[in-house]
């Protein structure tokens, strides 16, 4: 599987992919813009032009004409705003194609921009950092970035705040618009069953060819190197405490990204993993537990969120256990066994997720926006066969040091009731 690569001569890469499967596509555009691109200042701005895309173009000229376009056809559509790329698509029924591409094209091409829907929208991110607040399984894991990368737009929470979006007037987005949306800084990725299509790439250039090219901006490297452990204790009157223990890792660059795929999925990755079974059904802890991996160009992490009992005795016996677990990786505690079901684990339901055509789009488009490569998942796969139990060991050994630990946890609990003391390894 791998895609036909076409760039307009705006600089605008087109990735066309024809799964042969069933006559449905998606249409992705994907561009390099996201929270890290911000400042103190325009904080969420990202998120909150994201949002005003869809709030009338040109030849849309609101949101309900958008929704019910897209809809009438049997549409789906959505966006999406990460720390360093913003995604919007639109998946239908293939004979919809030419509509489909007029709509995308229209909206992130010729928004209106209206200020009057810019102050509506204001209560509506409002609402949506409340509701953020107001779910701390959701908003651990943004202190816990929070704690990581201070000091680095890194650690700014993508919808921002509501001091600095209620302070954005339609400057604020023209201005963020010109610097970042520009046709050599994104990537449009057509996937699925294409049969019935018409010819894709003529249809693309008629609608996007006319993107005018600029400067794109950058992003400041972070580089901060650290020295010691950083604990967070956010008191909030929940019924759950959610901690998150995590340690910074490396870039997508870095050829150990398998490694260290296989080491979480090891850790945290599924029911049958090391902390699922020690936390939650050993010791009846928690109702969920997992180990995840965040990749930027300049640096990541590896992290484990959990949602466990409040009571701080718990707690600390839950967090005692995780500790626990990782030790035994650094000490090459591993069975061959779970070595072989974790990269099994991993070919698998990265096969599963490409049977999604707005799967395939992003793995591909975002393949091309950050690594300007074409890896594909069975060039993946044969990485993860590769890895071996002394590279799991090895990297364990490096990442997992009392001086990298990041530490938060949400829960009604007073900052002395928990220490850097109940995360000793």
């Amino acid at each position: 599987m791998k895609p036909q690569i076409h760039t307009l001569p705006n600089g605008l890469r087109v990735l066309i992919l024809d799964t042969k499967s069933f006559p449905t596509l998606t249409m992705l555009l994907l561009v390099g813009a996201g929270s890290r691109y911000e400042n103190e200042k325009n904080n969420g701005i990202a998120h909150f032009l994201e949002h005003m895309f869809y709030k009338g173009s040109k030849n849309y000229p609101d949101m309900e004409i958008i929704s019910q376009e897209i809809e009438g056809m049997g549409g789906h559509w959505n966006a999406f705003t990460s720390k360093d790329y913003t995604g919007y698509f639109i998946k239908a029924a293939t004979y919809h194609f030419p509509k489909m591409a007029d709509i995308l094209a229209d909206i992130l091409l010729h928004p209106l921009l209206q200020t009057e829907e810019i102050e509506k929208e204001k209560g509506v991110i409002v609402e949506e950092i409340n509701m953020y607040e107001d779910t701390p399984q959701r908003r651990i894991a943004d202190i816990f970035e929070n704690v990581m990368y201070e000091g680095s737009p890194l650690g700014y929470d993508i919808a921002g705040t509501k001091k600095t979006v209620t302070s954005f007037d339609r400057n604020t987005f023209v201005n963020y618009m010109e610097s970042l949306y520009q046709p050599q800084n994104a990537v449009l990725v057509v996937a699925g069953g294409l049969s019935g299509a018409g010819d894709v790439l003529k249809t693309v250039e008629a609608k996007f060819s006319h993107w005018k090219r600029g400067k794109a901006a950058g992003y400041s490297s972070f580089d901060a190197k650290q020295t010691g452990p950083r604990f967070k204790v956010a008191k909030k009157q929940t019924e759950q405490a959610h901690f998150c223990v995590g340690f910074p890792t490396f870039g997508i660059a870095d050829n150990r990204r398998p490694i260290l795929k296989v080491l979480s999925t090891l850790m945290g990755g599924g029911a049958s993993s090391r902390l699922f079974q020690e936390v939650r059904e050993k010791r009846g802890l928690c109702y969920y537990i997992s180990t995840g991996v965040e990749q930027y160009h300049d640096t990541g992490n590896i992290v484990t969120q959990s949602g466990v009992t409040k009571e701080a005795d718990k707690v600390k016996e839950a967090l005692k256990a995780t500790m626990k677990e990782h030790t035994k990786l650094i000490k090459g505690q591993i069975k061959d066994t779970d070595i072989a079901r974790s990269k099994e684990m991993i070919k698998g339901r990265l096969l599963l997720s490409m049977e999604d055509s707005f799967n395939v789009a992003h793995f591909f488009g975002l393949k091309e926006l950050h690594e300007n490569t074409m890896e594909t998942p069975e060039e993946i796969m044969k990485k993860i066969d590769k890895v071996t139990r002394e590279e799991i060991v090895a990297l364990a050994g490096e990442i997992f040091t009392h001086d990298n630990l990041n530490f938060s946890i949400i829960g009604p609990f007073e900052k002395e009731s928990l220490t850097v003391a109940d995360l000793e390894f």
